[in-house]
């Protein structure tokens, strides 16, 4: 499994100019579901510690994340695990942004270890390599706990200092807005929310409207 994710097994035509990194469980759920969904012409990208998930996934290119240091059983939560996790990883996650790249969403839930301490080594990368970044990422539901959230906040601290541009979706105002649920669904809901909103930016760009909005146009209001 380790060498099929070092063999990323790219197509010799070039890569959509806009990419979407799934990071850890919460951005890896959202990129699967935006990979559903359809967007068009973008190429989507999942880093992961668990070697589980990233098997479980249909995204084609994929990157473990700490394969040495987590021995593909997840970060634990653990925001510094998911730090070092990605700086063990960073070159093969620099591979495969460097393919006609100029704007990179970054999804992550935050809260965890893999998103909150991965995503932020990744944003740094793209913006040392010029790319106009994006973070989406999420809050944890309170029942959740507060050591998550506080994590998570630290996490959206640091991430904020390599991103051009953040959306920050709160999960507990989702569950206000649509009434309490299932986990399950909730976890669902806040999924196609951070989804919808990758699809709903890049489209502005990939697919032609009545307005023509171009990169540079996107990059201007970024």
């Amino acid at each position: 499994m380790t060498e099929d994710m070092v063999n990323f097994r790219f197509e010799k035509k070039p890569g959509s100019i806009i990419k979407v990194i799934g990071v850890g469980g919460g951005g890896g759920n959202a990129v699967n579901h935006m990979y559903h969904l359809g967007i068009r012409d973008v190429d989507f990208i999942i880093c992961n510690t668990d070697s589980q998930a990233l098997s479980n996934s249909p995204i084609p290119v994929k990157v473990h994340l700490g394969s040495s240091l987590t021995e593909g059983r997840g970060a634990g939560n653990k925001p510094e695990i998911g730090r070092q996790a990605a700086t063990e990883n960073i070159d093969d996650v620099t591979k495969v942004l460097q393919q006609n790249t100029k704007m990179v969403f970054i999804t992550a839930g935050m809260g965890g270890g893999t998103g909150t301490g991965g995503a932020p080594v990744i944003a740094s990368v793209c913006r040392d390599l010029g790319y106009l970044t994006v973070g989406i990422v999420t809050i944890p539901f309170r029942n959740e706990g507060k050591r998550r959230i506080k994590q998570a906040i630290d996490g959206i601290q640091e991430m904020e200092q390599y991103v051009d541009s953040l959306l920050v979706i709160n999960n507990e105002r989702i569950r206000e807005m649509f009434g309490d649920f299932p986990i399950s669904e909730a976890f669902a809901r806040a999924d196609d929310v951070l989804a919808t909103a990758a699809k709903g930016i890049a489209e502005i760009i990939t697919v032609p409207g009545y307005v023509n909005v171009d990169f540079a146009d996107v990059e201007t209001v970024m």
